[in-house]
């Protein structure tokens, strides 16, 4: 399993990159009958923060079986409702893959870029938020430079940075299903 990946949002190939680094960490997974839970984490209240929840929307339409989507604009997850939501997996699934999903902060020159990492998201951590890590992989999408009035910088992020990397991740994560759904029909 190759342990990052950094992807330019902005990229046209940024979809397929994401779909390649899936193919090789998550289809194993797959193959091994494990079931996956996309985890969109933010809120449709702060532009910046709304990353997780539009992931979310886009793809819940499209999920095949074994594979599944908490968080979206309807029903978004954030600090308030992260640890009910995960105990609600635990109780219905058995040892599944959670990939978590979230805006993030960084410095100028890496906004709009896709950080994929084999290893648990930790939400919450530029507002000082004591929640767990999550999940087994993290795809972080860095909406916004880093700074001492964040929660102001989320407020204040470009939909269209968003929105990108919001398209970019979901129809890498679509990509992915579709060759899935494609390997299981057959």
């Amino acid at each position: 399993m190759k342990d990052m990946c950094c992807i330019d949002g902005f990229s046209p190939t940024s979809s397929s990159e994401i779909k390649a680094y899936f193919i090789k960490n998550l289809k194993p997974i797959i193959d091994d009958n494990r079931d996956i839970i996309f985890l969109c984490i933010g809120t449709d209240r702060s532009t910046g923060d709304s990353l997780g929840p539009l992931i979310g929307y886009k793809l819940k339409p499209i999920i095949p079986k074994n594979i599944y989507v908490y968080g979206s604009l309807e029903s978004p997850i954030h600090a308030t409702n992260i640890l009910t939501i995960l105990d609600k997996i635990k109780i219905n699934f058995n040892n599944p893959y959670i990939v978590a999903i979230d805006a993030a902060l960084g410095s100028v020159h890496n906004i709009g870029k896709i950080i994929i990492e084999n290893k648990p998201l930790s939400p919450g951590a530029a507002f000082n938020k004591s929640l767990p890590p999550i999940g087994n992989m993290s795809i972080k999408g860095i909406v916004n430079i880093s700074g001492c009035m964040d929660f102001t910088l989320l407020q204040n992020t470009r939909l269209y940075t968003v929105m990108t990397l919001a398209d970019s991740i979901s129809n890498g994560i679509s990509l992915f299903c579709k060759l899935i759904k494609k390997s299981v029909s057959n």
